[in-house]
């Protein structure tokens, strides 16, 4: 074994530790759904410290992230359904059936905008529809991502013939403008973008 998986193994033996009668008290008492809260925080660091570029802090963040994983992955071994092994087993089979220009004896992929156009039709072929558990704003990329054909449009908003020269910006703006008018009109944003998303899937049977 090499020096990865003997950091990996030491780690799910360290989580169990905390998890065992004698452990710790409050990983004992964590749940799949009581944990939400920390993955969620944990990726959010873990996506700044990736934006900051710093190496030792994106370790550290990357190492809070992989925590709550072995975490939910020891819940699941004590429950004896699969551990941390078996979720990079999966992980693995995942990676080389999505990557048959790699692995398999599919055409090569020449860019990058190619290997994502043949990995959407993977999981579309695997039968993965729109996932709405993931943040509404998330989930509308994602749904725009497996339909590149959809356009949307609104009366009240007209795009510049070209984009502008600073878009993540102006869509910044844009998207915070959107948010003012649903305070003043008193509705949640992201509950009016899911139930939207949700008409989408109905129509199309994503």
């Amino acid at each position: 074994m090499g020096r990865i998986g003997e950091a990996v193994e030491a780690l799910a033996r360290v989580i169990a530790r905390l998890r065992a009668p004698d452990g710790c008290p409050w990983d004992r008492a964590q749940t799949h759904v009581s944990l939400v809260p920390y993955l969620l925080e944990e990726a959010y660091e873990a996506a700044a410290a990736l934006e900051d570029g710093d190496p030792g802090r994106i370790k550290d963040e990357l190492g809070d992230l992989l925590l709550q994983v072995a975490l939910h992955a020891q819940i699941e071994a004590e429950a004896k359904r699969f551990d941390l092994g078996d979720v990079a087993d999966a992980l693995r089979e995942k990676l080389v059936h999505r990557h048959p220009h790699v692995f398999g004896g599919a055409e090569r992929a020449s860019t990058p905008a190619e290997v994502k156009e043949r990995w959407e039709e993977l999981k579309r072929k695997e039968g993965r529809g729109l996932d709405l558990a993931r943040p509404a704003l998330l989930a509308a990329r994602k749904y725009l991502e497996a339909h590149p054909e959809a356009r949307f449009s609104h009366p009240d908003l007209s795009p510049p013939a070209s984009p502008p020269t600073d878009p993540e910006r102006e869509i910044g703006a844009l998207l915070l403008a959107v948010c003012s008018l649903a305070r003043d009109w008193g509705v949640e944003p992201e509950l009016a973008l899911r139930r939207a998303l949700e008409g989408l899937t109905e129509d199309h049977g994503a």
